[in-house]
């Protein structure tokens, strides 16, 4: 097996760890602001990622394609936050909040791991690890932000359509989400989100980092 692979991997470990704990946290916990406490009952407002970790989604598929692929491809996920949206208070309005709560979390610790990368740097602490901890913690992070947002359910972003449409157009859209996942990852096998979704807003998010990095440089 290949050092560097194994390197890599315990590289991005930590920053993947954070990413889905907070994300899935801050569903919960918007969720319970607005008035559902189903995630809270369920002990998933917390930061313990062992109670976010599907075994499948989150170490095994993403372990297995990043080796089999020599990491140019990865996909996982996490185990999905239980949101009754019928407890809400106003559900067409609050699914909105707390779709955008994960991956507005992912952005801010893309933007905290580039102050830790900026810290680093003025420190004069060069090692390869740290440096590459802090440049994969902005990456993961930017991508979940980035491929959480497309609009498509079951996605974040296709929630948040939902909750903006309006409510005939809102119920057809809503009606894609138990194919949603299989359309998304067809859309991604044929390059559709990364050309005409991920790049321009990946940009964008770098665009950010590079500001604040500019701060510490």
């Amino acid at each position: 097996m290949n050092p560097e692979l194994i390197q890599n991997v315990l590289m991005y470990a930590l920053p993947v760890l954070f990413s889905i704990t907070l994300h899935e946290a801050a569903h919960g916990y918007v969720a319970r602001h607005f008035g559902d406490n189903t995630a809270a009952m369920l002990g998933r407002i917390t930061l313990n990622p062992i109670k976010h970790i599907d075994p499948i989604g989150t170490i095994v598929m993403p372990l297995a394609l990043y080796f089999m692929t020599s990491g140019a491809f990865v996909f996982g996920y996490a185990k999905p936050v239980p949101v009754a949206f019928g407890n809400l208070r106003n559900p067409k309005r609050d699914m909105i909040w707390v779709a955008l709560a994960g991956p507005a979390t992912n952005f801010v610790q893309a933007l905290a791991w580039a102050v830790v990368l900026g810290i680093l740097a003025i420190s004069g602490l060069h090692e390869p690890f740290f440096l590459g901890m802090a440049k994969a913690g902005i990456a993961v992070n930017l991508v979940m932000w980035a491929f959480n947002l497309f609009p498509l359910p079951p996605l974040d972003g296709g929630r948040v359509l939902v909750g903006l449409l309006p409510y005939k157009q809102a119920e057809a859209v809503s009606r894609i989400e138990p194919y949603g996942f299989f359309i998304v990852m067809g859309l991604v096998v044929a390059g559709i989100v990364s050309t005409i979704w991920m790049r321009p807003l990946m940009t964008v998010g770098y665009a950010v980092v590079d500001t604040i990095l500019k701060l510490f440089l």
